[in-house]
């Protein structure tokens, strides 16, 4: 027997809760690639005042409320099988609202574009799309700026190697909603014996995509209900009757992906942009749990405030056309498009488009031998909850 517990012998799972703070039922396909959880949960900080007769602290109760949060980070990977939503499908539904919505694939019957760039693409049938939804082909995933007609649709950027008769992949679309969701994430160790956790309630109040690192990563992060163990479990916590066994997951895909693969497009007119050297787009929810009514010790449902989609980027400066207009639409706080594309295979695609995103303008960083230009929060904006899409291929 070991003399410790192995922090690499650890097993994240996620599950979208139908009802908040009830903990779901969960198989091996709610696995998810875990790099590192961070869970802490807090008494309230109370002092008592009465007087005891002497300088000694006599003590609080037991039941008083506690702050719980949360940290985790992941890695993305293959979307294998493709008849369930994607490994991480619960937490960005959690975070964006809206339940996904699927594009099962169609065929090209025409392209529309010029110098090779498929803008538009007409289907040999009715496509189904709505605004904002993705598509991918090949290595690529867009997504539908506009609708034409029942066969025809835009997108906020072109696909760069279209032609009739080619097959376009399926794709699970996440939409942002005025409410949002909640999941529990489960935190199985070895040995089986040794301590684990659920934290049931847990909110997605910040959501971070990062570009151009070691692998593709995506970090979440907000308030939990309430953190579970199975040592001090007692049944009715979370709405079981007893503490969840870790289900098996032997076919789980440890396919991670280059974090420097992927496309980014931006501007008014969009352009590829091949100077990018870091970017992070953040989506906070601005959220707060009811917790402070009388009665109950934890919280009994959660609030979104004031939706924040924002992207830092850095690239290297150049002396041409579509480096400039990013400078100059900072300057008029004109909106762009932007896409960002993670991944450059089928079933390895991720894609993130904000068809309205205002650049500040840059700070010119000289310190290396290339100037380098770091845009800074940078909000995207919206008119109804289409500020931000996010989807898989």
């Amino acid at each position: 027997m070991s003399c410790y517990v192995s922090s690499n012998n650890n097993r994240f799972y996620v599950g979208l809760e139908s009802t908040f703070g009830t903990v779901p039922a969960i198989t091996g396909q709610n696995r998810i690639p875990g790099v590192k959880l961070i869970a802490k949960q807090i008494p309230e900080p109370i002092s008592r005042r009465d007087k005891t007769g002497s300088r000694t602290f006599p003590g609080l109760p037991n039941a008083i409320r506690k702050n719980t949060s949360y940290a985790l980070s992941t890695f993305m990977t293959e979307w294998t099988n493709q008849a369930v939503d994607p490994t991480m499908g619960p937490l960005f539904q959690a975070g964006m609202g809206a339940a996904p919505i699927y594009f099962n694939g169609g065929t090209v019957a025409a392209a529309t574009g010029t110098s090779g760039l498929a803008s538009g693409i007409t289907f040999s049938g009715p496509h189904g799309l709505v605004t904002g939804q993705a598509v991918t082909h090949a290595t690529e995933i867009r997504f539908v700026s506009a609708i034409q007609d029942s066969t025809t649709v835009f997108f906020g950027a072109p696909f760069t190697n279209v032609h009739v008769g080619d097959a376009l992949g399926k794709t699970a679309t996440y939409r942002l909603a005025a409410d949002i969701g909640s999941t529990s994430i489960f935190d199985y160790w070895d040995p089986s014996t040794a301590v684990q956790r659920i934290l049931e309630g847990a909110v997605v109040d910040t959501m971070r995509i990062k570009v151009n690192g070691d692998f593709q990563e995506f970090a979440f992060g907000g308030p939990v209900r309430d953190l579970l163990d199975s040592t001090s479990f007692a049944s009715g916590q979370g709405g079981l009757t007893t503490y969840p066994a870790e289900p098996t997951s032997a076919n789980f895909d440890y396919t991670v992906i280059p974090g420097h693969l992927g496309q980014v497009w931006m501007g008014a007119t969009p352009t590829q942009f091949y100077t990018l050297t870091g970017a992070e787009l953040m989506l906070h929810n601005d959220v707060q749990l009811r917790v402070r009514e009388f009665g109950s010790d934890l919280a009994r449902c959660v609030a979104a405030g004031k939706r924040n989609v924002k992207l830092n980027f850095s690239l290297f400066e150049q002396d041409d056309a579509q480096t400039k207009g990013l400078y100059q639409a900072a300057r008029q706080r004109s909106p762009i498009g932007v896409l960002i594309q993670l991944g450059q295979q089928s079933g390895q695609l991720f894609g993130a488009y904000m068809p309205a995103m205002v650049p500040e303008v840059p700070e010119f960083d000289d310190q290396e031998t290339r100037l380098q230009w770091k845009f800074q929060n940078d909000r995207a904006q919206g008119t109804v909850n289409d500020e931000l899409y996010v989807a898989f291929g």
